[in-house]
C-alpha cells in the first residue's frame, strides 16, 4: 500500500455537517471515491485506446466466427 499524502479539500459545508454527525471516516469516504473515479477514467481512457483494435476484432469474428463453431453444442 502506497504512504498517505495530507491534501487541503474544499467541500460543501452543509454536506460535510451531515457527514461528520453520521460519523463517516472523510479520509476513508473521499480515497473509496477518488478510488472508484479513477478505475472509471481509466477504463474509459482503455477503451478509447483501444477502440480501433475491438472494432476490427469484432469485425473480424462476425465475418469468421471464432474456432469452436463447430465444437460448440450449446
Amino acid at each position: 500500500m502506497a504512504s498517505k499524502k495530507a491534501v487541503n479539500l474544499s467541500l460543501d459545508s452543509d454536506l460535510l455537517r451531515q457527514a461528520r454527525e453520521l460519523g463517516l471516516n472523510l479520509s476513508s469516504v473521499a480515497e473509496e471515491a477518488l478510488t472508484y473515479a479513477v478505475s472509471v477514467r481509466l477504463a474509459e481512457r482503455w477503451a478509447e485506446e483501444n477502440r480501433a483494435a475491438v472494432e476490427a476484432y469484432n469485425r473480424r469474428i462476425e465475418a469468421q466466427g471464432v474456432f469452436s463453431d463447430g465444437l460448440r453444442t450449446f
